[in-house]
């Protein structure tokens, strides 16, 4: 690891201490390997302005919710320095109660919750003080000799302490152990299973010290526990069974109690492919904050995936009551990563924050289980440790205060047609609606119209069966399943009557109208048996109960969809999944209402074109987002119980009514 310290961006942030300490964090977070997922705090010691506008000894502690890479001055809490240092001599102190001292310590009411971590910085006497949980440094901790090499690489520079629970606990347990310590002869401190602090009188040096103790244990497991290079073929692991990573997402999400998704990670097949790997991830996380987000071991994945979540979920209840003192809430069951034998890992998450995370955390972990077993064996904490971590006061705490998730947080959609018009307007009502979306067209541009964090985006024509299959099977490797489906591409063909229209014209109507609606279900059904209330919306047409003259391809188009999706909710009804369909009717913000289509047909009905755009009963337009609206609810809780259904969306027409 190197040093990112660069003197003109330095000088650039100001001369400060403050400044300087925003500086050297965002070093910090720009190596994951440090502070993996916000992980670590910093903190500076410096003299300011209190509210009365008198001069006092000040530190400014990362502020919870804050992460390194990003962080500004107002992410640090101000706090009262003498008094948070006092706080390490109280005997005893409940981490809730804790935060709440250092909260009413804070010389600025609008400054964020300062770190747990805020003693433990007091109590160090540098102005500068850097916390991370680097990852070699916790890799070579994680060994049953862990603390004898750790002493062998740093000697004397390093202080060292066996673990202790973050809070209170470990703020008080290293005041006492270095009660007579001089700590002008220490570069750092580390913490057993944990990470590192280090320290210096100016921002550089304890930045670098930091820079410095990481590169040591890295030069020491390169040394002693090189990784070793993969020899298995990604593309093959890549091609896992898609149908089975959907039903393991399902399995998830109903032992979660909501919605999750699911993602698959085949880089990780070397790893996978290990005799003795379920055992290896069996043992316990990296350190013990990542419990919050992994639990304390993965699922190892089998052929029956519902059978083997659930003795997961019932382990995982044993190790809570094995552990609780009674007065506990016990938290979800479900498992937040998969160990897939032969193929890769899986991640899940509520959000597809929360996928990410875990994913970051597993991709680190693996290659530290790997070298720990070089240097004698992967050894995490004990269980009762892990526990203590994910079931502390201040996580309980936040359960009550969790906000309520969106009506179809977790859900994934696939929306055809999605570059334009209904389409368009479809993905975002679901992303509104805290879904994730697939979204289909063969206008190359939709690859790069929406947030990609959200929609998995594929330039696909829906007439082709190969190129269908390729987009959903990628974005069930992205998402792990599939639960809605808004079948919406078609082409509005140029009016002509009966007798004048070409085989041409015939022919392009029934593959886009209807042929591609049939292509799509057929390929989606059995990611929608795997799917969470799945439910398929296909998008008909006025002319189904109320044809008009010279739109003859389009309108026996789609009203064969329409009988399609009919036959479709005879059929799909077994296996829950619900098909409705939506009659929209002179939606004109949509691609298939050219002016020359409007003007034709507004000539059709012998009238003028702003005449035509309201002929409804409510004499009201009808917009993309309307149809939208609709047919996303139609997917949700409020239409649960209907399927079969032909609902128009038209303002009202009197030759339907």
């Amino acid at each position: 690891m190197r040093s990112l310290w660069d003197d003109s961006e330095a000088k650039a942030r100001g001369k400060d201490a403050l400044s300087l300490r925003v500086y050297t964090s965002r070093l910090i977070g720009r190596e994951p390997s440090l502070v993996l997922q916000g992980g670590g705090n910093t903190s500076v010691k410096t003299r300011g302005a209190d509210l009365f506008g008198e001069t006092t000894d000040l530190l400014y502690v990362k502020g919870s919710g804050w992460d390194l890479a990003g962080i500004e001055p107002a992410g640090f809490a101000p706090l009262r320095l003498e008094a948070v240092r006092r706080m390490a001599e109280l005997p005893s102190v409940t981490d809730s109660r804790m935060v709440a001292m250092l909260k009413s310590l804070s010389i600025d009411p609008d400054a964020p919750a300062p770190s747990v971590e805020a003693i433990l910085h007091a109590v160090i006497p540098s102005a500068f003080v850097d916390h991370t949980h680097a990852d070699a440094v916790v890799t070579i901790t994680n060994t049953p000799d862990g603390m004898h090499r750790i002493g062998e690489i740093y000697g004397d520079r390093i202080f060292i302490v066996p673990y202790v629970m973050p809070g209170f606990e470990l703020a008080r347990e290293v005041y006492e152990m270095t009660r007579d310590v001089d700590w002008a002869e220490l570069e750092g401190i580390i913490l057993m299973n944990h990470g590192v602090f280090t320290f210096g009188d100016d921002a550089r040096s304890s930045y670098e010290r930091m820079i410095q103790i990481v590169s040591e244990a890295e030069d020491y497991l390169d040394t002693h526990a090189p990784l070793e290079t993969s020899s298995i073929d990604a593309e093959e692991a890549r091609a896992a069974d898609v149908l089975r990573l959907a039903r393991a997402r399902r399995a998830v999400s109903l032992a979660a109690g909501g919605t999750v998704f699911a993602r698959f990670d085949p880089t990780a097949s070397s790893f996978a492919s290990r005799p003795d790997a379920p055992e290896l991830v069996s043992r316990g996380p990296l350190t013990p904050d990542h419990v919050i987000r992994t639990k304390r071991v993965a699922w190892v994945m089998d052929d029956d995936v519902e059978e083997s979540v659930g003795r997961f979920t019932a382990a995982y209840r044993e190790y809570f009551e094995r552990n609780t003192d009674g007065a506990l809430t016990c938290l979800d069951p479900a498992p937040r990563w998969a160990l897939w034998p032969g193929r890769g890992v899986v991640v899940f998450g509520r959000s597809q924050g929360e996928l990410n995370a875990v994913n970051d955390i597993v991709a680190h972990t693996l290659p530290a289980i790997e070298r720990a077993e070089q240097l004698g064996g992967w050894q995490a904490l004990p269980e009762d440790a892990i526990f203590d971590v994910e079931y502390w006061e201040l996580e309980q705490a936040k359960l009550s205060r969790a906000p309520r998730a969106a009506e179809l947080a977790g859900r994934v959609a696939l929306v055809t047609g999605a570059a334009s018009g209904i389409g368009h307007a479809c993905v975002e009502a679901f992303l509104a609606r805290g879904a994730s979306v697939v979204a289909l067209d063969r206008n190359d541009a939709v690859t790069s119209m929406f947030d990609e964090a959200r929609v998995a985006a594929f330039a696909c024509d829906v007439t082709d069966a190969t190129a269908v299959e390729f987009a959903i099977e990628s974005a069930i490797r992205r998402y792990g399943g599939l639960d809605a489906v808004v079948s919406n591409a078609g082409v509005f063909t140029e009016s002509a009557r009966i007798a004048e229209i070409s085989g041409e014209v015939w022919r392009k109507s029934m593959s886009v109208n209807l042929d591609a609606h049939r292509i799509v279900l057929q390929k989606t059904i059995p990611f929608l048996e795997s799917g969470i209330d799945p439910a398929v919306v296909m998008v008909g047409s006025k002319n189904v109960p109320a044809p008009g003259k010279g739109a003859a391809a389009y309108s026996v188009a789609k009203a064969g969809l329409t009988q399609l999706a009919r036959v479709a909710a005879l059929e799909l009804a077994a296996s829950g999944i619900r098909v409705n369909v939506l009659h929209p009717n002179d939606v004109f913000d949509t691609a298939i209402w050219t002016p020359e289509v409007l003007a034709a047909r507004a000539k059709e009905y012998g009238m003028d074109v702003e005449s035509y755009r309201r002929r409804n009963l409510l004499r009201v337009e009808v917009t993309s987002a309307d149809v939208a609206a609709l047919a996303v609810a139609l997917t949700g809780r409020l239409f649960a119980k209907t399927t079969g259904a032909q609902i128009p969306v038209d303002g009202g027409n009197d030759r339907v009514v």
